[in-house]
């Protein structure tokens, strides 16, 4: 640090050398400096144009004020909306984020996990796609992870996601009272828990009202656009069609919108659509799309919490740091 610039501030200012310390580390907010007080500081030390020397602190204090993030997609919307929160959160406490698209690839999962351990980052925070928690597991015992989104059974690692059982069931009940009987589902990557977790509360939800005559079916095998698509030409095109389609994320939605628009289909008078994930636009659309909301910000917000107080040694043994948070039904006109 330069230290003639600090005590000039503080000269110049009138606080204390320890407060424009944490303020121009980011970390005014932490330590509850008024936003009066970090603007005026920030203003000042732009003024004599000082710059803090990141890797000197990092050095001495052993933290690198950067944390690591992994998504699956970054161009799916739902990752992206949960990478953007998660960032802001973090950037509000002075951490720099590296982020890595792994995907939907082991192999680059474990590149991206190695080279944030190789950069000493503070922290990671990740979607896992692999099959085993073992590679976290052993990162885990020197720097803090978090897994978000998707979680292992039998691990001992903290994780903040969507309860996708419930909101899965839920939707599929919906459907069920709105009249439909015939109930495809569009799933996503076979080996992912919340995938897993859809697929079972859809075939529940069916299974409860076997006795009405409801039948469902289940094909796919990603959360992407050509997914939606291949899958709902090869389902509209045979003789057994559903009268219902329950697209498991917003890129597969897409998909199935669009290829139900090319074959002159209309939504719902030909068939009913609901999704899983959530996104501004759904409202926009003809017709507005029926969908289970995921609470982006609360986990996003709950997952760097976590973190954070891993990082700083503050969470209390025992702490449950396991958490599925409850998905809601918002209703469009699409079903």
């Amino acid at each position: 640090m330069n230290k003639d610039t600090l005590h000039t501030i503080s000269q110049r200012t009138g606080y204390s050398v320890s407060t424009i310390s944490r303020v121009l580390s980011g970390k005014g907010r932490q330590f509850r400096i008024s936003e009066r007080t970090i603007e005026l500081i920030t203003k000042e030390a732009e003024a004599c144009n000082y710059i803090p020397d990141q890797i000197a602190r990092g050095l001495k204090m052993k933290k690198t004020s950067t944390i690591g993030l992994t998504v699956p997609a970054i161009d799916n919307p739902f990752f992206a909306n949960l990478a953007s929160g998660l960032i802001a959160h973090l950037k509000k406490y002075g951490y720099n984020i590296l982020l890595a698209d792994t995907m939907e690839d082991e192999r680059n999962e474990k590149d991206a996990l190695m080279s944030f351990v190789a950069r000493k980052v503070d922290g990671i925070v990740t979607v896992p796609v692999s099959s085993s928690p073992d590679l976290l597991e052993r990162i885990a015992k020197s720097v803090p992870v978090v897994l978000i989104d998707r979680y292992f059974e039998n691990t001992d690692l903290p994780y903040v996601c969507s309860d996708n059982y419930s909101g899965s069931f839920a939707a599929t009940k919906y459907l069920i009272g709105k009249g439909y009987r015939r109930i495809h589902a569009i799933q996503g990557v076979l080996t992912s828990m919340p995938n897993k977790e859809r697929v079972r509360g859809f075939l529940d939800a069916v299974a409860s009202h076997a006795d009405s005559g409801v039948t469902g079916t289940v094909s796919g095998n990603s959360f992407s656009l050509e997914n939606g698509i291949s899958e709902t030409l090869r389902i509209m095109s045979g003789n057994d069609r559903p009268d219902a389609i329950f697209a498991f994320s917003t890129t597969i939605l897409l998909g199935v919108i669009s290829t139900l628009r090319r074959m002159s289909l209309s939504i719902p008078d030909d068939i009913a659509i609901i999704s899983f994930d959530d996104n501004l636009f759904f409202d926009y659309m003809n017709p507005p799309i029926t969908r289970v909301a995921q609470p982006v910000a609360e986990i996003g917000q709950l997952a760097s919490d976590i973190l954070l107080k891993m990082i700083d040694g503050s969470l209390e043994r025992g702490e449950v740091c396991q958490m599925q948070i409850p998905p809601k039904l918002v209703h469009g006109e699409s079903c």
